[in-house]
């Protein structure tokens, strides 16, 4: 799968913005895309699909960072130990925010992290190796003050 304009990293709509996870071969990015869209089916969150899993195209455009997958996987996601599932997905999201596995910088108690993809400048959320990520991004989901660009998650 060599297709210039995308990276190596996984996408997930989460009610109107998507957030892009990014990270080493291994690190988990498919794992978390899984659990956030069953995260949805348990109630846990109002809305997530998938948008991309291993390949990601990702597009500046008018201010704002467009994800999609490659035509050739689009719908499908790896699931360790079963194989490339067909999955419902969105062909396209407005991303607000980057989540990073296995960051070498991420920190117990961070600052306000951004990523800057194609000049657009996102938040950012590192998560060290062997962490769960899940917990910290269902908290970050829910931190009313994580900016007006945030992906916001609300049960209301």
């Amino acid at each position: 799968m060599n297709d210039p304009a995308s990276v190596h990293a996984c996408a997930v709509l989460l009610g109107a913005r998507a957030i892009l996870i990014r990270g080493p071969a291994g690190s988990g990015k498919s794992r978390l895309a899984l659990a956030l869209i069953q995260a949805t089916n348990a109630g846990r969150l109002p809305f997530a699909r998938l948008i991309a899993d291993d390949r990601v195209r990702l597009e500046a455009h008018h201010g704002r960072l467009l994800a999609r997958a490659p035509e050739t996987i689009a719908g499908l996601i790896e699931v360790r130990g079963l194989g490339i599932r067909r999955v419902a997905h969105e062909p396209v999201a407005v991303v607000g925010l980057v989540v990073d596995l296995a960051a070498p910088d991420s920190e117990r108690l961070p600052a306000s992290q951004k990523a800057a993809i194609d000049g657009i400048a996102l938040p950012r959320l590192a998560v060290a190796s062997g962490v769960d990520p899940l917990p910290a991004v269902l908290a970050w989901l829910a931190t009313p003050d994580a900016g007006p660009e945030a992906v916001k998650m609300s049960k209301k």
